[in-house]
């Protein structure tokens, strides 16, 4: 049976549906990446408002609990219960900042897009592979 179509027609048909396929493709992961984004977005917001309120009233217990150590110890001990509440202050400082600093190493941003991407990358891949094979 003859085919209606020339060689160079095919091969356009082709190219346009392989553009086509690429395209819906992009377009799907860059709506995927857009989602994700807006996500991360309304989560930090949320976060960043508990954080600032939990900060808020850890300072205000923090400033009764060293005011009440230091007037309880006034009399005998009056330097060292200063020392040891600005110790304990200063030290659960850093731990609380070391915590963050690894907590902001972690790349969570994107994640499901580029292993999706990934995904695409190597499924083209071995495509690519298994037509140099049969061929």
């Amino acid at each position: 049976m003859a085919s209606s179509q020339g060689p160079a027609q095919r091969v356009f048909t082709a190219g346009r549906r392989l553009l086509g396929s690429l395209l819906a493709t992009g377009e799907t992961r860059l709506r995927l990446a857009v989602l994700e984004l807006e996500e991360e977005r309304a989560r930090l917001v949320g976060m960043l408002l508990l954080a600032g309120l939990a900060m808020i009233l850890l300072l205000l217990g923090i400033a009764v609990l060293t005011t009440l150590v230091i007037v309880a110890f006034w009399d005998s001990y009056r330097l060292t219960a200063i020392g040891v509440s600005a110790g304990v202050l200063l030290g659960g400082g850093v731990l609380l900042c070391l915590r963050v600093m690894q907590l902001a190493r972690r790349r969570t941003l994107l994640a499901s897009t580029l292993k999706h991407l990934a995904t695409d990358r190597d499924l083209v891949e071995q495509d690519r592979r298994e037509s140099r094979h049969d061929d």
